[in-house]
């Protein structure tokens, strides 16, 4: 046997034994009858293709679950609300961007957001996915480099290069929150623009009930996170699979807009303030206020927003409930505790199983380099 067809044969034998690890828990935790059917015909796939196909029943609960097993996130009690699209067929450019601009519209109907999880067509062990999306979210802001130094969302230098590269002119007036176009690469790794319609991808104002020089800021920010470039494994494939759920305020008002490295607003909202240099609590008090903003304002559009108490609190009652149903809850401290919460949140007194267990929403390494 040549050294391909015994990699190959291991390829497979690796990919059968995962399938069968994931037939075995969907069919304990759903009660699907006939396993040893299903495995049988699961594993003929395998040796005839090198690869086997889910059925429906088995993607949906395999998105579902790797949101349940999701450490970083704390709005996981959810999970079994998440509305699953199945676009396994997506395999050109133009209709991927159609599935994007259906993923957003399935998101938001009128101002509630929804839980949504797309699923495209897989990478195998012997083939990569015909498309994958190599921006991390579908609504990012452009960086922009000027004489005094750079407008716009830092984080996205990079992203913002590469738009450039391959052809994206960017608007006549450059500003702080020009929305950037969609990349994606192809089976053969190479980047293309989707020019989304920018219509389509609802933007929040953001102002304050009582400062109203805090508009003056003309900060913005997407009324949904669609993070694009996540990859859903189960049972040894790999599907690229945007996700989105509901922000929480403390991701926008103290990350995306008060980081140095963002949107840098703290100077200016204390300022505005009008806070004076000995007041040691003054970017703490800057933070509240952004935070008081974008609660205020996405209440005030009619846009679903969380907030960490509340969120806290969910999730204290998803732990019971998975303590209940007998499984081990996974968590990374650092990232369900994030500021402002403090010990008065009941997922602050307590640690989590650091494991990754499988079916998992992970990002795309590669995906992940452009910004």
């Amino acid at each position: 046997m040549s050294t391909t067809a015994v990699s190959h044969h291991a390829a497979a034998e690796a990919l059968g034994q995962q399938a069968h690890q994931f037939l075995r828990q969907f069919h304990h935790e759903t009660g699907a009858p006939e396993l040893d059917l299903r495995w049988r015909h699961v594993r003929a796939e395998v040796a005839d293709t090198g690869s086997w196909h889910p059925t429906l029943d088995e993607l949906t609960y395999a998105a579902r679950v790797a949101w349940r097993n999701a450490g970083r996130c704390i709005g996981r009690a959810r999970w079994s609300h998440l509305t699953v699209r199945d676009r396994r067929d997506t395999t050109t450019l133009p209709t991927l961007r159609q599935e994007l601009t259906g993923h957003l519209d399935a998101a938001m109907v009128g101002g509630r957001v929804r839980p949504v999880l797309t699923v495209l067509a897989p990478a195998t062990a012997t083939a990569p996915a015909p498309l994958r999306i190599i921006s991390p979210q579908l609504a990012r802001y452009a960086a922009w480099h000027t004489d005094g130094g750079i407008i716009g969302d830092r984080a996205n230098l990079t992203l913002t290069a590469m738009a450039v590269s391959l052809g994206w002119p960017g608007p006549t007036h450059r500003g702080a929150f020009d929305l950037l176009p969609w990349i994606a690469a192809t089976a053969d790794d190479r980047p293309h623009l989707l020019l989304p319609d920018h219509t389509r991808i609802r933007q929040v104002p953001i102002h304050h009930p009582h400062h109203r020089w805090l508009e003056d800021l003309a900060l913005r920010w997407p009324a949904v996170p669609v993070i694009s470039n996540m990859t859903l494994h189960l049972g040894g494939l790999r599907f690229p699979a945007p996700f989105s759920g509901a922000f929480m305020a403390s991701e926008i008002a103290t990350r995306n807009l008060a980081d140095p490295d963002r949107y840098h607003q703290l100077p200016a909202v204390i300022d505005g303030l009008d806070l004076p240099e000995h007041d040691r609590l003054r970017a703490d008090k800057a933070l509240l206020t952004l935070h008081e903003a974008v609660l205020h304002s996405y209440e005030d559009a009619g846009v679903s927003i969380t907030d960490h108490h509340r969120e806290s609190r969910a999730f204290a009652r998803f732990t019971v409930r998975e303590k209940i149903a007998g499984r081990t809850v996974t968590g990374d401290w650092s990232w369900l505790n994030s500021y402002p919460m403090t010990p008065q949140d009941p997922s602050w007194n307590r640690y989590y199983d650091t494991s990754q267990p499988t079916p998992a929403l992970r990002p795309d390494p590669h995906a992940t380099t452009a910004g």
